[in-house]
């Protein structure tokens, strides 16, 4: 099944689109991201770090709702991809 996924900031970059659909069997959201990383492997900085796990600051919204890495992740739903953050003026 396809999972629907729209990113934000410097993602577009990765995906050259707003919106994208990745091959995903269902999981878990983590699951989903790794799902979205192979299918458009230079977002992997944005969302990972040099040990492979998910960015502190990565948020991600399930079907409108933010959810945690570790919650259920339907294969037909959409996720909302908001990449770790830097910079700003103070």
């Amino acid at each position: 099944m396809e999972l629907e996924c729209t990113v934000y900031g410097p993602l577009r970059g990765a995906t050259g689109e707003k919106t994208v659909t990745v091959e995903f069997g269902g999981g878990t959201v983590r699951d989903a991201l790794a799902a979205f990383v192979a299918a458009y492997p230079r977002a992997e900085s944005q969302l990972f770090d040099e040990e492979g796990a998910v960015r502190p600051s990565v948020r991600v919204a399930l079907d409108g709702d933010r959810v945690v890495l570790d919650a259920r992740c339907r294969p037909d739903a959409a996720l909302a991809i908001y990449p770790a953050m830097r910079g700003g003026r103070r």
